[in-house]
């Protein structure tokens, strides 16, 4: 099924930015439409000034699922192609000399890219989405990836547009290498060491940097021509986007024995709310793991999750992240791929850290986020490893970062909610119920129906 494109006002400003500022900086929430708005808006541009191919720089996730889909799924935008550069150095050879509008590809692969295309670089426009991962570029030294997009940064490129949510979510000391490839340092330093000099001062130990109490507001109005903060999203809902991961192959074969065993439970008359029971195992699959026995021995199914989380926390780029798991094998998993992570527990301490901003990713149980518990100050961002049957846990841990808490705490901010779900599993059936609140039985004999056709 394909979307019509109707965007809010913030989307209309932004794509209205676009168009007259060829090398410019969008920040934008997640959730807030910022790839459908880029691409509207190049689209229409490309009309009177053209503006492809297009590079489109990306967390890998987002380069090989979320771009080409968000292409697949708006009908103005179905005529565009897509060629997603990933894989082996073959594999990326040939993506590349596909014919198509756009490209995307992961920041890990920039020198690659750099140093195959030399001198002949095809690529009219640059799109870096989650712009921040270009802060540690600097003239002499600094990443390498960064270091190679900036040889033709100002040479090769016509129109850069950074994307992100969230700018210096660690600090002003983040903008330098961000907007360099944007003004070649015009307005905040041609060295970082400039930038340094003019708004930092040395910290106590002598190594990290303070800002002056001056600098925000003279960086902000440097910058005011060039960077567009959009803002008017709604803050009485939650912003809610899904995000999908495709099961491996031999996790899909797992799964597909589990769910027809599910179904075959349903079509010989047994109930459809008992057979939800079934259903536990296909939702574990569809985490990543599956016990075999009752209660304590699991085995790893596939790790797509928690790649998908990670492009989540990274995206979110440095901002708290709540994040809510059904089984004890999601926390194991989940506390092994982030170590730093912290548990809710029965600690009063925990809640009062992650309230004063302490705790980075916080994960929590929906059944330990119950009534009266206020988790606002520490962020307004929750993704859902997992998701359950269970109508009235899932509301509960979403209002506790709520839109409502957000408001009683003084936020006028929106609150985003990212369930990771995978592709045609019970997942969808289970989001069916917590958005529509029909009974499970319902949905299941829905289900076993359709599967029938």
């Amino acid at each position: 099924m394909t979307l019509t494109f109707k965007p809010h006002d913030y989307q209309r400003e932004a794509m209205d930015w676009l168009y007259d500022h060829p090398r410019t900086a969008l920040w934008m929430p997640m959730g807030g439409g910022k790839t459908v708005s880029s691409l509207s808006a190049l689209d229409a541009l490309d009309l009177v000034d053209g503006v492809y191919p297009v590079l489109v720089l990306a967390p890998k996730r987002v380069a090989i699922s979320t771009w080409p889909e968000e292409v697949a799924k708006w009908s103005h935008l179905k005529h565009l192609r897509v060629s997603v550069i990933t894989g082996t150095p073959k594999q990326r050879q040939a993506a590349l000399s596909r014919p198509a509008d756009i490209y995307t590809m992961a920041y890990d692969n920039l020198s690659w890219l750099c140093e195959t295309l030399g001198k002949d670089w095809p690529f009219v426009t640059v799109v870096a989405d989650e712009l921040t991962r270009l802060k540690s570029f600097r003239i002499r030294q600094g990443s390498k990836r960064a270091g190679a997009l900036g040889k033709v940064a100002h040479t090769k490129v016509q129109r850069f547009i950074g994307l992100t949510g969230t700018p210096s979510a660690n600090g002003l000391k983040d903008l330098w290498g961000q907007t360099w490839f944007l003004d070649k340092g015009h307005r905040l330093g041609r060295t970082f060491t400039a930038f340094e000099q003019r708004w930092f001062r040395k910290g106590w130990d002598g190594f990290s940097l303070q800002p002056q109490p001056h600098a925000q507001e003279e960086i902000q109005n440097a910058l005011q021509d060039i960077c567009l903060t959009v803002t008017g999203l709604p803050v009485d809902e939650p912003i809610r986007t899904p995000i999908y991961v495709d099961l491996p192959p031999a996790a899909r074969r797992l799964y597909r024995d589990m769910e027809d065993e599910m179904f075959a439970q349903i079509g010989d008359g047994v109930e459809a709310a008992n057979a939800a029971v079934r259903t536990m195992k296909c939702l574990q699959i569809a985490n990543g793991a599956i016990y075999t026995d009752d209660v304590s021995t699991w085995e790893v199914v596939h790790d797509a999750k928690l790649d998908a989380l990670e492009s989540v926390i990274e995206e979110a780029g440095g901002a708290p992240v709540l994040v809510a798991y059904n089984f004890k094998h999601d926390l194991v998993r989940l506390q092994r791929r982030f170590p730093k992570a912290r548990v809710l527990d029965a600690d009063p301490g925990t809640i009062k850290e992650w309230n004063a901003g302490q705790i980075s990713l916080l994960l929590a149980h929906p059944a330990s986020a119950g009534h009266g518990l206020n988790l606002a100050d520490g962020g307004n961002i929750l993704a859902f490893f997992g998701v359950n049957w269970n109508l009235e846990e899932h509301m509960q841990i979403i209002e506790r970062i709520g839109p409502m808490r957000q408001k009683q705490a003084g936020y006028d901010r929106p609150v985003f909610v990212y369930p990771i779900l995978a592709r045609d599993t019970v997942d969808a059936m289970v989001l069916d119920r917590l958005t529509s609140k029909r009974t499970v039985q319902e949905i299941l004999l829905e289900a076993l129906k359709a599967r029938k056709k």
